[in-house]
């Protein structure tokens, strides 16, 4: 291989040179966000007056044939398919004079330079050769307007390039010699070099970057080398090490605090970098409040608080085994007020007991998990919300935790003990159920046994009292429902416990098994098989027996929690689009809030044109797709508004029915949330009661 730093520009022209994308490629899938970001970068290449741009590079093979050099594109075929329809977004607005230019002849010269080869015949004058499926497209653009293909990704993105020219925002000629400054590192293969093989490797996962890898590289990259030096000593190092080296994951926690949402894995980068840029932190600033989080995140990596409470180390030891990373923003929020002197190390314990009690009696209710990410990464500022203090904030914690309904619930006492009560727990999942056991175990003692390591190492298992296999003498024990109570008990947690010598006890009567001189309960070390030693028999009455007592000392452990706190003004009802278990039937919508932005609304119909609308921006091919292709929607979305009973216009030759139900309405946008791949969770409705209907008005101007 043979590598060179050039410019994009100098790499693209010449009219012997084709740049063929080979059959094993995908389609071009650049969508509007990452059009959005090269113009934004061109923009800013103009504006700080940069000299140049590093665009990435682009591996080729060169394969001559004839009179033309055809480089087949390894990687690289988003970037340079991208350039190729700015630079004929441009020609064609200046040539339709839609755009103006001092430049004479700058079409001309575009055309000529990098997209056609003039003298070629017809069907190989465009330089670039997308994949079969996308080549279509491509000469359509070459051609009269009202021949594109709409739903081309190639199209819609050509016609973004187009609306960002007419709009003029900055001069065509500036554009196009910031595109000239777009440098790439070219790579080509020589004779011998297996193109599939450095394909694979560019394109596997073992070398891509982190996206910490990509902060790293863009918080230092742009600084002097001696200040590179400086803050990776100072700063990035210490990031690296307090996180071990999971900068992406704390990286998304971080975002998830200080932007109310939580990035997707594959976004984490560009959502950081437009974190930086609306924060306009100095990048000291930005660095030390990332070291400042990156020590709290360590605190919930070691399980070691620093606040000399063992009891909170405990617990974060328990919150690690149960690897709930989805509490990570309030628990780091909540680390941090306790570091800012408004919250005492016992406050602190106090949240992380009750977090972790909600979290596991959800767990033992099935509880759809769902809905967590966005509780934890906004209770926070729901706690605060309720008088901008601080204050209290223990008790408005619980208030706000025991506010929340259907999925978001925190199960009570009477769900919680039926839930554990016929809870197969035998069967539950490996880390919950050795949870289970080690609180049972080590509760109310100081005196406690390492039950993680012992069943880690199997040194304990978990034993069934009442055998799996019952023996003549045990169906005697359990008399004339022996089958019965044998297959209602048996994974039942009344029937399990805790021993070191499972194959030694197996099928034994309960006698054997509690009075065997190795491995007996009655010669246990462990708390929990001191009440079965008591026992002269086992049987359903001991079964029920052990239940009620364990269901006792299971509210205590975890217990559920009391406040007197209520908030000042009542709040409206809300739900999330991803809530089946609310009836929006006949209820009025005040607000909604799609990621954390809130919109106040007069209707569904209001919400529903908003959201769309707004999704639609974001990414013009999926309701292009839906209109001209084959899908299921088809009946709601059209490109005709007569094809409607009654049509709201979401974009030229785009029209969506307005005239539906409230319920059809919101089956409809869980159908669009999941063509957008968008979290549902994210869009929160607001709902009027009796009381707010009467001061509907009212209740809109005052949001």
């Amino acid at each position: 291989m043979k590598g060179s730093a050039t410019k994009m520009t100098g790499f693209m022209e010449g009219a012997d040179k084709r740049f063929v994308i080979p059959v094993y490629q995908r389609k071009y899938d650049w969508k509007n966000d990452n059009c959005s970001q090269l113009y934004e970068d061109l923009k800013k290449i103009i504006i700080d007056e940069r000299d140049s741009h590093f665009f990435g590079s682009i591996v080729s093979a060169v394969v001559p044939n004839g009179s033309k050099i055809e480089y087949h594109i390894i990687d690289g075929q988003q970037r340079l398919t991208t350039i190729s329809l700015l630079l004929l977004a441009i020609r064609n607005q200046i040539a339709s004079g839609k755009v103006s230019t001092s430049e004479e002849k700058l079409d001309e010269q575009i055309s000529q330079r990098f997209l056609i080869s003039p003298w070629a015949s017809e069907d190989d004058r465009i330089k670039l050769r997308p994949v079969k499926s996308d080549r279509h497209a491509l000469a359509k653009l070459f051609e009269n307007e009202e021949d594109f293909e709409p739903n081309s990704n190639l199209t819609i993105n050509y016609q973004y390039f187009c609306d960002m020219l007419i709009k003029e925002e900055i001069p065509v000629a500036d554009l196009y010699a910031a595109i000239g400054k777009l440098e790439i590192i070219s790579i080509t293969l020589e004779q011998g070099d297996n193109a599939q093989l450095i394909f694979e490797s560019l394109n596997s996962t073992g070398l891509a970057l982190t996206e910490g890898d990509k902060i790293r590289n863009y918080v230092l990259m742009g600084m002097p080398t001696q200040d590179q030096t400086k803050y990776y000593d100072t700063y990035w190092a210490k990031i690296e090490k307090c996180t071990n080296n999971d900068v992406s994951g704390f990286v998304r926690d971080y975002l998830s605090i200080k932007q109310h949402i939580t990035p997707t894995l594959s976004k984490i980068y560009n959502s950081f970098k437009d974190y930086a840029k609306t924060s306009e932190l100095p990048i000291d600033a930005l660095l030390a409040d990332l070291l400042r989080y990156a020590r709290l995140f360590e605190k919930l990596l070691v399980c070691k608080s620093g606040l000399k409470s063992q009891a909170l180390d405990d617990c974060l030891y328990r919150f690690s085994r149960l690897d709930i990373s989805v509490t990570h923003p309030f628990l780091l929020e909540v680390l941090r007020l306790n570091q800012d002197g408004k919250l005492s190390v016992d406050e602190v314990l106090s949240i992380f007991l009750i977090t972790e009690n909600y979290l596991f009696r959800r767990n033992i209710c099935e509880v759809p998990p769902n809905s967590l990410n966005k509780i934890f990464v906004n209770l926070n500022r729901e706690i605060l919300r309720y008088d901008n203090t601080a204050d209290n904030y223990v008790k408005k914690f619980i208030y706000a935790l025991l506010s929340k309904k259907d999925s978001g619930r925190f199960p009570d006492d009477a769900e919680f003990t039926k839930a554990l009560t016929t809870k197969q727990v035998y069967q539950m999942r490996g880390r919950y159920k050795v949870y289970l056991f080690e609180r049972f175990e080590n509760y109310g003692t100081i005196e406690t046994k390492d039950v993680y390591t012992h069943l880690d190492n199997n040194i304990y298992t978990i034993e069934h009292i009442m055998p799996q296999h019952l023996n003549p003498a045990w169906l005697e024990t359990l008399g004339t429902n022996a089958a019965e109570i044998h297959a209602t008990w048996l994974h039942r947690l009344a029937n399990l416990t805790l021993t070191g010598y499972n194959p030694a006890l197996s099928n034994n009567t309960f006698s054997e098994k509690r009075d065997a001189k190795e491995g007996g309960y009655k010669a246990s070390g462990l708390k929990m098989n001191q009440k079965i030693a008591a026992k002269q028999s086992w049987g359903l009455p001991e079964l029920e027996e052990r239940n009620q007592e364990m269901m006792a000392l299971a509210t205590e452990i975890w217990s559920y929690p009391k406040t007197d706190f209520k908030p000042i003004e009542k709040e409206f009802d809300s739900c999330t689009l991803d809530d089946e278990n609310t009836e929006l039937t006949g209820r009025d919508i005040v607000k909604y809030s799609y990621q954390n932005t809130e919109q106040p609304v007069y209707s569904w119909t209001d919400m529903f044109e908003h959201i769309i609308k707004f999704l639609h921006q974001k990414d013009k091919s999926v309701l292009t797709g839906v209109v001209y292709g084959n899908s299921e929607l088809a009946s709601h979305i059209s490109n005709e508004s007569n094809k409607l009973r009654s049509a709201m216009k979401i974009d030229e030759n785009i029209y969506i029915e307005k005239n539906t139900t409230t319920a059809r309405k919101i089956s409809l946008l869980r159908r669009i949330f999941a063509l957008f791949g968008a979290e549902p969770t994210d869009l929160v409705f607001y709902l009027k009661d009796e009381e707010t209907n009467k001061n509907t008005n009212a209740s809109y101007h005052k949001i």
